[in-house]
């Protein structure tokens, strides 16, 4: 990874890294994905004591396309109970394909279920953070939520599962998003300093457009 790239990167990486601090809450609500580690991390939460229970959210995607022998939000929920998570805390929603999803049907499920909780804390992958938050936020406006994720710091967060690369397609797609989908009713409006969508331009221009939704401007 050249230096120009490194940098723009980062600056987008702590921009989507919103670092809030946590207070007990109602609900862990965990948009699952390809990255166990965000089970892991909803687990230790819970043990923790900061919420009752724990829903999964989340059916296959793009990435997980053959990853795992179940949907993303089964195999997390596997993994919180092998943590000492008890079944009767776990709630799963296996059916959500994108983060908008994952609210509207973790809400369907909940009302299904009798349950009304009104704090969240959202766990979600660390670049991913922002975007969770301003989708919830305004498709679940009379709730309140906070995001968290695991502890990884931008050098420490690729692995097996995804490359730099991939990462950085993620994370220019999704701010991407954050600027173009308030104003057609999918999340809340963001500020986005010009440093960072300067970082997101260079990226774009250096070829990381592979997670660009087509349907909105470049």
């Amino acid at each position: 990874m050249s230096v120009g790239i490194y940098r723009s990167a980062k600056i987008i990486w702590d921009y989507h890294l919103l670092q809030q601090p946590l207070v007990k809450s109602d609900c862990l609500f965990v948009l699952c994905s390809n990255d166990t580690r965000v089970a892991e991390y909803a687990a230790h939460l819970f043990l923790k004591g900061y919420a009752p229970y724990i829903v999964f959210s989340g059916n296959v995607g793009e990435i997980t396309q053959g990853l795992f022998p179940c949907s993303e939000a089964e195999y997390f929920a596997n993994i919180a109970r092998e943590l000492g998570v008890p079944n009767d805390c776990i709630y799963i929603e296996p059916l959500a394909t994108n983060t908008g999803d994952n609210i509207i049907k973790t809400r369907e499920l909940l009302i299904n279920q009798d349950l009304d909780p009104q704090r969240f804390i959202l766990v979600q992958k660390p670049f991913m953070e922002r975007r969770t938050l301003a989708t919830f936020e305004k498709l679940w406006p009379t709730k309140t939520a906070q995001v968290t994720s695991p502890r990884l710091t931008f050098d420490e967060y690729a692995n097996d599962v995804i490359s730099y690369g991939d990462m950085i397609n993620v994370m220019v797609g999704d701010l991407q998003r954050i600027r173009y989908y308030p104003e057609l009713g999918f999340s809340t409006e963001q500020d986005i300093p010009a440093v960072v969508w300067q970082a997101y331009e260079n990226l774009v221009a250096a070829g990381f457009d592979d997670h660009l939704a087509t349907n909105i401007p470049r």
